[in-house]
């Protein structure tokens, strides 16, 4: 049985929704205004967005450090109303695999409007209200507790993103079936329909869910044992729509456009929250839901898993755009999340739970100094650029330590998201842990690449002459994300005690699933020998 603590207090409704107040707060303040108080409207817009999401985060802080006990499995801040009826509720709750993702939600969000505070010029109030629904939404998948509720924030978090992407977006064209678009509005459909197409068969899944277990309360359905046969359908649909979100190979080349389209704060966002929604919803509902399957087709997820991480990074390594270097680095490093999830160890799981985190620090804080260069030059090509390290010393050292951390150096957090899903592999197939050892060597040879021809060398584009170094917000942010990807790479120890609070329940049910796949492998071999045994 799983237990559950409920909470006195709505502290995860309290978290959810405040940031639509002050999303509302913002609508209020244009609708009131005159024509020419434009800009008064665009930086009450900065203001309010930005202490909403600060509170946001305090509160959050205190929900953890105070109210939220560490040490308990099971879920805690439960919270439950009646919403739609026959079994479909109002239920939120927390528990050792959720509550970091709440917490990184609260972080990223805040550096998220202070890295768009000057970059952001037309339509600032739309824009920090789209980050404030967006906010809303990822909260909301994360602390879901009825597969409804989830279903829906999950999938309303699209519109948001699919807004800021194709609105905020990098000016440019393309020429599509014959016809001249923008690229941004090209990269924010694709985002939008290949994410919307793959949940589609998890909704029909939830529907199948809802007619035989008669409740949506996933509490409950942890608890659910579904039939093999069911369990393989059920897990594909789920499958289509958390390998699309994450993405894994062959359905990422949406992530390459809409990181190279969105605005800086948009990649943020991107590569350190909404990737994970994917890697979350396999270990909150395919792995412990589904187990049989899940053991059935880790072959499949291991392969797929190898494909992303040599593949992606061969394709970072020709990249000419840094944004699309560090999209394809994504795709890798999320290869090294579904390695270890499907590993079905305690290393494995916990060390994927730990890179989703850790890429958030890291990916997000290389997506931000990219953005400090096209703030000041205008593009993203590694060619323009070259001796930053003259001028711009406080980028250059920023700039190296993320690299470093990206490539797994020991010392950095990127090191134990991925010495450890190695650990768990190496104990289930060592030719896939040596595979996936490769990884780590390409991406060392495309980061390294990166920082030589970006900031190494002589200075031959003029313009670079002039560039100013990183100001006091830019400097200050950069420094916050160093110094959380330092202390998890220095003491990993506190945050996989959390995670395993909650992933003790995920392996029980896994290896359940392996006892009945080696017993149903063991039938026919009895059945064989039994007549022989009669003679």
């Amino acid at each position: 049985m799983i237990a559950e603590s409920p909470s006195d207090v709505p502290w995860l409704t309290l978290i959810t929704f405040l940031p639509l107040v002050g999303a509302l707060f913002i609508l209020l303040r244009r609708a009131m205004s005159r024509d020419d108080e434009q800009h008064l409207v665009d930086q009450a817009a900065r203001n309010v967005a930005f202490w909403t999401t600060a509170i946001v985060f305090v509160f959050t802080m205190g929900i953890y450090f105070l109210i939220y006990d560490k040490d308990e499995t099971g879920f805690q801040l439960v919270e439950q109303v009646n919403w739609l009826g026959q079994g479909i509720t109002y239920k939120m709750g927390v528990d050792g695999v959720s509550i970091l993702f709440v917490v990184l939600t609260a972080f990223i969000m805040p550096v998220c409007v202070l890295a768009s505070w000057d970059s952001i010029k037309t339509r600032v109030a739309d824009y920090m209200t789209a980050f404030l629904v967006l906010e809303t939404m990822i909260m909301g998948v994360f602390s879901s507790l009825d597969l409804v509720l989830f279903y829906v924030f999950f999938e309303a978090s699209l519109i948001p993103m699919f807004l800021i992407i194709g609105v905020w977006g990098s000016k440019g064209e393309k020429v599509l079936f014959g016809r001249t678009i923008s690229s941004r509005v090209y990269a924010a459909f694709k985002f939008f329909l290949y994410t919307l197409l793959g949940s589609l068969l998890m909704l029909i899944a939830l529907v199948y869910m809802y007619l035989e277990a008669g409740t949506t309360d996933i509490v409950q359905l942890l608890q659910y044992d579904f039939a093999p046969g069911v369990q393989t359908w059920l897990w594909l649909a789920f499958f289509a729509s958390f390998a699309v979100k994450m993405p894994m190979w062959p359905v990422h080349t949406w992530l390459p456009d809409a990181h190279v389209q969105a605005p800086t704060a948009g990649s943020i966002v991107l590569a350190a929250i909404l990737l994970k929604m994917g890697g979350y919803g396999f270990v909150r509902f395919s792995l412990p839901m589904f187990p049989d399957a899940s053991v059935d087709f880790a072959p499949l997820v291991f392969t797929l898993s190898i494909i992303a991480i040599i593949w992606a990074s061969l394709v970072a390594f020709a990249q000419e755009d840094m944004k699309k270097l560090i999209a394809y680095s994504s795709v890798a490093h999320m290869g090294f999340v579904t390695m270890g999830l499907f590993t079905g160890t305690q290393q494995g799981i916990d060390g994927a739970m730990f890179q989703m985190l850790s890429h958030g620090f890291i990916s997000g804080a290389l997506f931000l100094c990219v953005g400090v260069l096209y703030d000041r030059m205008h593009t993203r090509e590694i060619a323009a650029y070259g001796g930053l390290v003259m001028r711009m010393k406080w980028f250059a050292a920023f700039f190296l330590f993320f690299t470093m951390g990206n490539i797994g150096l020991p010392g950095i957090s990127g090191f134990v998201g991925e010495i450890l899903p190695l650990i768990g592999a190496f104990r289930v197939n060592t030719w896939v842990a040596a595979l996936a050892t490769l990884g780590m060597i390409l991406s060392a040879a495309y980061g390294l690449r990166l920082y030589r021809e970006g900031v190494f060398g002589v200075i031959k584009n003029e313009a670079l002459e002039t560039i100013p170094d990183v100001n006091k917000r830019e400097g200050g942010l950069l420094a916050v994300l160093a110094a959380l990807a330092l202390y998890l790479g220095v003491n990993p120890t506190p945050t996989l005690n959390v995670f395993e609070t909650g992933t003790d329940y995920v392996l029980a049910r896994l290896e359940a699933g392996v006892a009945v796949a080696e017993t149903d492998a063991a039938e026919p071999a009895a059945t064989t020998t039994e007549p022989e045994g009669v003679h």
